[in-house]
């Protein structure tokens, strides 16, 4: 059975969550990592140098796109 791997999501995004200021993220063969809004696209270039953060195609938000938890200084 053929695959085709232009398809597959490399970045999937978690649920959306308020109980803290990361989102799951999931890079395919790297598993998951909590990362701030600030760390994603620098980490999603880290890994995957070509890809466009904003490829709908291969990176998945499971619910509400490049929205991330409201978090103030000082907070924990």
């Amino acid at each position: 059975m053929e695959t085709n791997s232009t398809s597959k999501p490399l970045v999937k995004i978690a649920e959306f969550r308020t109980d803290s200021r990361y989102r799951l993220v999931h890079f395919e063969g790297h598993g998951w990592e909590p990362l701030s809004p600030e760390e994603f696209e620098p980490r999603v270039h880290q890994l995957f140098p070509d890809l466009d953060p904003r490829d709908p195609v291969r990176v998945h938000w499971a619910d509400r796109p490049w929205e991330w938890p409201a978090w103030h200084p000082g907070e924990a």
